[in-house]
C-alpha cells in the first residue's frame, strides 16, 4: 500500500547531507510542480533531504493541490480527500526513503501552505512542524486533534489580497487553540515569499534541527 501511495505522486527526492538534518516536505503554490522549491528548500537548510511531490489536480493547466469554487473559496470535501491522499504519500515516502518522520517538516507556499494547514489538522501524527508563506485558514471547524509538539512558523503580508492578513491570524488561533507552537511573522508585502520572511523562517529552522523531540520548540 505504501508503494502505491508513493507511486500515486510525481515527485523529485533528494537525500539529506547530514545525519541529523531535517526532511523537508516541499509543497509549492498554484502552477508549480516537484521542482518549484527545491532552490527554497535548499536556501531554508542546505543539509536537509527535499522531498517535494506535485499537485494533482489540474486547474486550467495550473498544477493546484485541491480544487477551489473561486478565488479564496475551497472545495472542502475535496481538499479533505486530496489532505488523506497527501498524507499517505508522506507516510509511504518515510518508509521508502527511511525517513524519520520525527524530523519531517513541511514547507509551503499559498496553496501548498493551505494543504499543509489542513494535514495538520486531520493528520497531527505526520508532521513535526511546518513552515508557511501567505497561508489561509483551508478549514473552517478543523479538527480538534492534538499538536502540541508541532512548531509552525508563519509569513504573512500585511498587504497580501490573496490571503489577507485575518486568514492568518485565524489560521494562527486555530493551531494554537490545538496545542501548536506557532510563530506568526509579518511583512509589509503582498502574496509572495519576501527575503525578510526567509530569513525569518531559515533562523526558526535552525532552531528546531538542533532540538530534540522533547525540547520546547522554537
Amino acid at each position: 500500500m505504501s508503494a502505491e501511495a508513493v507511486a500515486a505522486f510525481r515527485h523529485r527526492f533528494a537525500p539529506a547531507r547530514a545525519d541529523d538534518a531535517l526532511t523537508l516536505l516541499l509543497l509549492h503554490g498554484t502552477g508549480g510542480d516537484e521542482n518549484d522549491l527545491l532552490e527554497l528548500g535548499r536556501a531554508l537548510d542546505g543539509r536537509a533531504a527535499l522531498l517535494s511531490p506535485r499537485g494533482q489536480v489540474d486547474e486550467q493547466g495550473a498544477n493546484r493541490w485541491f480544487r477551489r469554487l473561486a478565488e479564496g473559496v475551497f472545495d472542502t470535501d475535496g481538499l479533505i480527500a486530496r489532505t488523506d491522499q497527501l498524507a499517505a504519500f508522506v507516510e509511504g515516502a518515510a518508509a521508502h526513503y527511511r525517513l524519520d518522520p520525527s524530523r519531517l517538516v513541511a514547507v509551503g507556499f499559498s496553496n501548498g501552505a493551505n494543504i499543509a494547514a489542513a494535514l495538520l489538522f486531520r493528520h497531527p501524527h505526520v508532521l513535526r512542524a511546518a513552515v508557511l508563506f501567505a497561508a489561509m485558514a483551508p478549514l473552517d471547524d478543523p479538527p480538534r486533534g492534538d499538536l502540541s509538539g508541532v512548531g509552525v512558523f508563519l509569513s504573512a503580508g500585511r498587504t497580501d489580497p490573496i490571503a489577507p492578513p485575518e486568514q492568518a491570524e485565524l489560521l494562527a488561533e486555530q493551531l494554537v487553540d490545538r496545542g501548536a507552537a506557532v510563530e506568526l511573522r509579518w511583512h509589509p508585502g503582498g502574496h509572495g515569499i519576501e527575503r525578510r520572511g526567509l530569513a525569518q523562517a531559515t533562523a526558526w529552522l535552525g532552531k528546531l534541527r538542533t532540538a530534540t523531540s522533547t525540547d520546547p520548540l522554537p
